[in-house]
């Protein structure tokens, strides 16, 4: 078949045909008169590139398992994917961190604007952006005044919700080492959690305020932190003592 019907029964623009084609992605033969042919196995190969890409992997590591997927098995295929899909899950897991640190930050930000005066003097050094959280105008990480020191120790969940939340936390953290850290617990596990962790510790923070969690990718693991008041001190090892 020729490019406009490859385009037609794939909804792939021509334009990234020829491009998938110069990055050595979709080989093309040539007729007598120069007009690119493709057979069946091109939107096959359209498939994997698309699957691929939806997984957020570079053109550059497509490349490589094209060239598994085309001479390999499913198991090498598998074996190839698997590792870089494993990576870029441990990068989402960071992204998500960082959004949420970020999202902190803007929270601070709100709450600073919201507790100044309105004064009709002119603006100052204290009555505009607050500082980064670890500047000379704020406490060093786990310094007293943080919100999760100055959040009521109490859950805004009941009853099965609760024991629900616990059964995920039991899950998630299956087989994970632990060590006690001031304040908290330290817990270590596969980088490949690093997503769920993330996602499961919002949630938590969002009925559970006076929880402090850190999350730290170190190679294939990721370890998590978790603080709380002395007056949670219960509720955290209820929580976080099964790993």
């Amino acid at each position: 078949m020729r490019i406009s019907q490859l385009a037609e029964r794939t909804g792939v623009p021509a334009t990234t045909l020829r491009f998938y084609e110069t990055a050595g992605l979709l080989p093309a033969g040539r007729s007598r008169s120069g007009y690119r042919l493709y057979g069946q196995d091109a939107i096959e190969r359209l498939a994997f590139i698309r699957a691929a890409k939806h997984l957020g992997l570079p053109l550059e590591e497509i490349a490589d398992l094209l060239r598994i997927w085309s001479a390999g098995s499913c198991a090498d295929v598998k074996a190839g994917l698997r590792p870089r899909v494993a990576d870029r899950l441990a990068e989402t897991g960071a992204r998500v961190g960082e959004l949420t640190a970020f999202a902190a930050s803007l929270r601070r930000a709100l709450a600073h604007l919201d507790a100044l005066p309105d004064r009709s003097g002119r603006c100052d050094p204290h009555c505009g952006f607050p500082g980064p959280a670890n500047g000379p105008s704020q406490p060093p990480p786990y310094a007293g005044g943080q919100r999760w020191r100055e959040a009521p120790v109490a859950c805004s969940l009941t009853g099965g919700a609760m024991a629900d939340r616990a059964r995920r936390w039991r899950g998630l953290l299956d087989g994970a080492g632990r060590r006690e850290i001031d304040e908290g617990v330290r817990l270590t596990l596969p980088a490949d959690r690093a997503a769920a962790l993330t996602a499961l510790a919002a949630d938590e923070q969002r009925c559970c305020p006076f929880f402090d969690f850190r999350l730290h990718l170190d190679g294939p693991v990721v370890h998590l932190e978790v603080r709380a008041p002395a007056d949670g001190t219960a509720l955290l090892t209820e929580l976080f003592s099964h790993s």
